[in-house]
């Protein structure tokens, strides 16, 4: 009978010092969210929006429409009646054109001016080559640089507002960012706003305008007048992004909305893994000005109950699901109590 005792003791105390050991492995490592590995991208920064670039009007010259009173320059070096020289389209959208002919200009883009000029002089030339440039604007153009429906230089006739222009190019491509960004030229002065910014080394202002309240004419003074070679750009939408125990990590879009509240982004995530803390979701959210992010703790569970707010989530925030370790340690428990049971009831019922 003491044999059986001190058996029974010994078998206690392996299990004892099994359980704190898994205990041990089980806590989670000191810090808000895990750290990433060598080489991997941080979410916030791997699909994150780049910035739009100040792209020279040639760049996006193909989408001009051309129109009556454009001087155009073309080239083509097979051609030497039309080559490296100067033509205006009349007040009719015609222009006449040595070897080629009479040409109905007004209506096309540069590039399809460019294609119905090569498909005439293939009559005369073999491979034809053609390059063509505005030479003089019949009004000074604005530019619509990045992510819009119909990109490219527009002529800016008579006093046209920012939402009429906009409405011209078909306004945004639905991953566009909801914030547009105006640079001016030095030569036509600041931009009239408050926010606009003036760079005397670059010789221009610039300024963001939320397209939201744009349209919901909150601020009528943002629907302001444009000046002519006034560029108009915007970026991809920035993104709010979730790690952590959830079906699917990544980042969610904000589309149309300036923000997007906690349960929409983790109902789009495809919901909780089996081991999620529902009670103690992180949202970090950027510092402006600086690299560091705060914390804001919200528990999921009551959310979902109807007992707590819904929490808005704002572009380049993370929502970080952490996993419940009490949960993973009774699991991995009863995965190592429950075979050892036969074992124990054996040497105690002896």
């Amino acid at each position: 009978m003491r044999e059986t005792r001190k058996q029974i003791s010994v078998l206690v105390l392996l299990l004892a010092a099994g359980i704190q050991l898994l205990a041990q492995q089980a806590q989670p490592v000191p810090g808000d969210i895990p750290l990433p590995q060598a080489g991997a991208q941080n979410p916030a920064t791997q699909n994150a929006p780049q910035p739009v670039q100040q792209l020279p009007p040639d760049t996006i010259r193909p989408n001009y429409v051309l129109g009556p009173n454009d001087q155009i320059l073309i080239r083509a070096p097979e051609a030497e009646e039309i080559d490296n020289r100067p033509f205006r389209i009349d007040g009719d959208g015609n222009i006449n054109l040595p070897l080629v002919g009479h040409v109905h200009a007004a209506g096309m883009t540069l590039q399809e001016f460019e294609a119905d000029l090569v498909k005439r002089l293939r009559e005369f030339i073999r491979e034809p080559q053609v390059f063509v440039q505005i030479a003089q604007y019949r009004s000074e153009p604005v530019f619509f640089v990045g992510l819009f429906l119909r990109p490219g230089a527009y002529p800016l006739q008579g006093n046209r507002t920012l939402i009429e222009m906009l409405t011209s190019v078909g306004g945004l491509q639905p991953n566009a960012d909801r914030h547009i960004k105006v640079t001016r030229q030095a030569e036509y002065g600041p931009i009239p706003l408050p926010d606009a910014i003036v760079d005397t080394e670059k010789k221009v202002s610039t300024v963001e305008i939320s397209l939201g309240s744009l349209r919901q004419n909150l601020s009528p003074a943002e629907n302001i007048l444009l000046q002519p070679y006034d560029q108009i750009s915007v970026g991809r939408a920035e993104l709010v992004y979730v790690n952590g125990e959830v079906s699917k990590v990544g980042g969610v879009e904000l589309g149309e909305r300036d923000s997007i509240s906690i349960a929409q982004v983790l109902s789009q995530s495809g919901g909780f893994t089996r081991d999620a803390q529902k009670s103690k979701v992180r949202i970090l959210r950027p510092v402006e000005g600086t690299s560091r992010r705060y914390v804001i703790e919200v528990d999921v569970a009551r959310l979902f109950e109807g007992k707590d707010l819904d929490v808005p989530l704002l572009p380049g925030d993370i929502v970080y699901v952490p996993r419940s370790y009490t949960r993973q340690f009774w699991q991995t428990f009863s995965s190592v109590a429950i075979p050892m049971l036969p074992y124990i009831l054996y040497i105690v019922t002896q």
